[in-house]
């Protein structure tokens, strides 16, 4: 298990819906280079909802596959799993995320866990859960800074 927060200028409401409400519409936009498509495999978004992420070519990754756990558009908090693709790696069975976006100032804090479920017997090394979390905060800021100079987009 690893924690992590993340404080942002923009309100949580307006992060959530571009980084979890819209973020298959909204991030393929916004970082082609890196993500290809985020697909509705199965439903429509809520609860149940499996979306399968395609890198772009030349990426270290070709895909994943995210179960939707839990999306609480009040409290803006969301649960989800990786429950298939390649940055499984060997050493995964699956990820739980638990995502929440709280009012800090005129902007938010993201905090954030990630449940890291082992095969048996395999060992998951820090470096690799510190790749991952680079790049999720790598994410996060593409996304902060994009709003910032789009005050319009998901107001």
């Amino acid at each position: 298990t690893n924690t992590q927060e993340h404080t942002c200028s923009i309100p949580p409401a307006r992060i959530f819906k571009a980084l979890v409400l819209e973020s298959h519409n909204f991030i393929p936009k916004l970082v082609p280079q890196s993500i290809k498509s985020i697909e509705l495999v199965h439903g429509d978004g809520g609860i149940g909802t499996i979306k399968q992420t395609n890198f772009a070519e030349g990426s270290h990754f070709k895909y994943m596959k995210h179960r939707v756990d839990v999306v609480d558009i009040e409290n803006c908090y969301t649960k989800y799993t990786l429950i298939e693709g390649d940055a499984l790696g060997d050493a995964l069975e699956s990820i739980v995320y638990e995502v929440k976006f709280e009012t800090s100032g005129a902007g938010s804090v993201c905090k954030s866990t990630s449940h890291y479920h082992t095969k048996a017997g395999v060992e998951i090394k820090e470096e690799d859960i510190k790749a991952g979390k680079d790049k999720a905060m790598g994410m996060y800021k593409v996304v902060e800074d994009y709003l910032i100079a789009n005050p319009d987009i998901y107001a």
